[in-house]
């Protein structure tokens, strides 16, 4: 099974882009009913913060700051 994989150009930079599965949701539900860091939720799915919360955000969970 392959994943989608998208090129964006960002600054000069070439981005890439991989499309969330179904496993990588279902794990950032599980890390975020746990009240896990947004951080390390991100380092969990080798994704950005930004990236992980933005995901979040888009399914209705909420990653607010945590200490």
């Amino acid at each position: 099974m392959s994943s989608k994989v998208d090129f964006l150009s960002w600054g000069g930079k070439q981005m890439k882009r991989r499309a969330w599965t179904a496993k990588d949701v279902r794990t950032l539900k599980q890390l975020a009913a746990k009240r896990t860091r947004a951080a390390k939720i991100a380092r969990t799915l080798k994704r950005t913060e930004g990236a992980t919360r933005q995901k979040a955000f888009s399914i209705g969970l909420s990653l607010e700051t945590r200490l």
